[in-house]
């Protein structure tokens, strides 16, 4: 494995998707950064062609949140959806995160609808909402000791507010009662900590193989 690895091209840029790949299934800090890079345009494209069609009521903030919600489904589940990409289906990397990055849109939607603003839009995907949302993975319990080591620096409210909105599913209006809080904060602060936990999953993905 080590020669193997060593016959890749030194400029992470020069990789085929499939050495990529496998850097990233092997935690590899570079290979995280350079799928960062090569698909951070896509998936946004992904995002916006689905939500775009809402601008009135939705922002860059809501793209750069269901950006955030793609990049830790990714590596939720011990990067469970990468895993089951298989290139001799004939599918591209590219067309799979595409794939993951339009579903996760469609899920924000679904969520959104039951906002007031957009429960008066024709034409928000009128799906039951009994999916689970982008870090429910996170919140099972196979995954709580990896939450807790997340949460750790957190603030008392940050790690409550998790706790209410994720991990005992309180809906928006639930959430601002019990925590006195507009329902414009809810938003905003999940907005937020999605954006802060999507930059600390990165070092945290290289961390099992670091020492190996």
């Amino acid at each position: 494995m080590a020669l193997l690895a060593s016959r890749l091209p030194a400029n992470p840029k020069d990789w085929t998707d499939t050495d990529l790949l496998r850097k990233v299934l092997r935690s590899d800090t570079r290979g995280w950064n350079e799928l960062v890079r090569r698909f951070r345009s896509l998936v946004y494209r992904c995002v916006t062609k689905v939500i775009g069609r809402y601008d009135s009521v939705l922002s860059s903030a809501d793209a750069d949140e269901v950006y955030a919600e793609v990049m830790v489904s990714l590596v939720r589940d011990d990067m469970r959806k990468l895993r089951l990409y298989d290139s001799r289906r004939g599918t591209k990397l590219s067309s799979w995160i595409g794939m993951i990055a339009t579903n996760t849109a469609y899920d924000f939607l679904r969520g959104t609808a039951r906002r007031p603003i957009l429960d008066r839009i024709d034409g928000v995907p009128d799906i039951e909402s009994g999916e689970s949302t982008p870090l429910d993975g996170i919140l099972s319990h196979e995954r709580r000791n990896h939450l807790n080591t997340m949460l750790a620096d957190y603030s008392d409210k940050d790690r409550a507010f998790v706790a209410l909105y994720y991990a005992q599913g309180l809906d928006a209006e639930e959430v601002a009662e019990e925590m006195n809080i507009s329902i414009k904060t809810v938003y905003s602060k999940k907005h937020k900590l999605l954006a802060r936990l999507q930059s600390t999953l990165a070092p945290m993905v290289a961390s099992p193989l670091a020492a190996a």
